[in-house]
């Protein structure tokens, strides 16, 4: 099956699981991860991420999701094969900075749905 991009394209996953990213960075684990990352952000959210419904969001919203289902995918194909990198350190620290920039992210969301009252409101859908 061909990847096929919704919220984050292939090239956002390589670009979080960097250069040395091992032999896990396949088409149908990217379709995998999309999925993972799709079904827990619109649980997250809410708000159904199928195409339409990303489609339908505004640009800054879809940025923000993508950089978090792309650093998501990224720490995965890190964890699942870290062989291609200098030392585990190096993929630790690279794990590490994208779970704290998700962190981040879902804290901008939570904020951005109290503050609006709803994450219609906030996705600006509703």
């Amino acid at each position: 099956m061909v990847y096929t991009a919704n919220i984050v394209t292939v090239a956002e996953m390589q670009l979080f699981a960097g250069a040395n990213v091992g032999v896990a960075d396949t088409d149908a684990n990217h379709i995998l991860l999309q999925d993972y990352a799709e079904a827990y952000l619109s649980n997250l959210l809410k708000y159904d991420l199928d195409a339409a419904g990303f489609t339908a969001l505004d640009a800054t919203k879809k940025v923000l999701i993508s950089e978090w289902a792309a650093r998501f995918a990224g720490n995965v194909l890190i964890e699942n094969d870290m062989s291609g990198y200098t030392d585990g350190i190096e993929a630790e620290n690279m794990i590490k900075i994208n779970w704290q920039r998700m962190l981040d992210i879902e804290k901008l969301i939570n904020d951005g749905r109290i503050k609006e009252n709803s994450t219609r409101d906030y996705l600006g859908t509703g």
